[in-house]
């Protein structure tokens, strides 16, 4: 079986540059039904509005940060698949992301190799 993709893939990051580098990774790969969101707090509002398949977001944000959304997200859907793409490399945040429920992690800067690899994990071989 291979991924569907047109899923709804939700972006979510601080930087528009980053949003951009990651749409255009994702459309390399084959997605091209991706949403973006600034923040957390966005994030949940485009959650609550229509179905998202997969979720890649950013630790550091504000006035939502990536963990806080993470845990909002596991409140009300603990299936959607979470990556969490961040430049922060520490056992602590990794950890606290495993317990709450993250699917898979990014660390920042990465390829869209890497990109690849990890979304196969998640979704499987597409």
């Amino acid at each position: 079986m291979s991924v569907d993709m047109d899923i709804p893939i939700l972006v979510v990051d601080d930087y528009k540059t980053m949003r951009s580098i990651v749409r255009s990774l994702l459309s390399q790969l084959g997605f091209n039904n991706v949403l973006e969101a600034s923040d957390g707090v966005r994030a949940l509002e485009i959650l609550k509005s229509q179905p998202i398949s997969l979720i890649l977001s950013d630790w550091n944000m504000q006035p939502m940060n990536g963990y806080e959304f993470l845990c909002e997200v596991r409140k009300v859907n603990k299936k959607i698949p979470f990556v969490m793409v961040t430049a922060e490399n520490t056992q602590e945040n990794f950890k606290k992301a495993l317990e709450a429920g993250v699917t898979n992690y990014i660390l920042k800067p990465f390829t869209g190799d890497t990109l690849k690899k990890k979304l196969t994990i998640v979704l499987g071989p597409f």
